[in-house]
């Protein structure tokens, strides 16, 4: 078969002026610390960082509303739609240290649907920025109220940051959960119901 590739491949592209610029800042970054850039096993430790924090904040190149609306489909079905367990990757725009959790999306439909894995995307845009958890759990709400329309929105996040448990306060075991709810999951037995189905009990 030669050089022929079967199947999948996978790409990843970033942009060269962008991976250069925040190159010589990282290797800026490494001799601050007190360690030499030039030496073998840090040699293209400025390279990766730069493609890895790219990655890590790709999610301003996405727009979630775009994503809901690429599979926005009229369906005449009025009862909760839940995805949970989503998971989370994001990092704290406060000391660039990432949180790690799920996200649990319900909302009820008023005339659209969208595709269930549309509502994991929205996660990974909004995650995949400089975030806090608050912030990111009213965005995903938001996101999907303006695109659907439905009935309501609920989102609750439960994540670990890790600047709790690497710095500061160091409480290896902490869990935050933030919630969101509108339209119908303002009504405490719609959203008794949607916590139920996730298995949470929110005090």
């Amino acid at each position: 078969m030669g050089n022929d590739i079967l199947g999948y491949e996978k790409t990843e592209r970033y942009n060269p002026e962008r991976t250069e610029k925040l190159m010589e800042h990282y290797k800026a970054i490494i001799r601050l610390l007190g360690e030499d850039p030039e030496r073998e096993g840090l040699l293209k430790t400025p390279l990766r960082m730069a493609k890895s924090m790219q990655f890590l904040t790709h999610g301003y190149n996405e727009d979630p509303m775009e994503i809901l609306l690429s599979a926005r489909f009229k369906e005449d079905y009025r009862q909760m739609v839940i995805v949970k367990d989503i998971e989370l990757f994001s990092l704290c725009e406060h000391h660039l240290i990432p949180f790690i959790g799920k996200a649990h999306v319900a909302y009820i439909p008023n005339g659209y649907i969208t595709g269930l894995s549309k509502i994991a995307r929205v996660v990974e845009a909004y995650s995949r920025r400089l975030q806090v958890q608050e912030r990111l759990t009213t965005q995903i709400k938001n996101a999907i109220n303006d695109a659907l329309h439905p009935l309501g929105v609920a989102v609750v996040i439960e994540a670990r940051h890790l600047c709790m448990c690497m710095r500061g306060v160091q409480k290896q075991n902490s869990v935050t959960t933030t919630s969101d709810f509108i339209g119908a999951f303002e009504r405490s037995e719609t959203r008794a119901e949607f916590l139920q189905l996730i298995g949470k009990n929110l005090h």
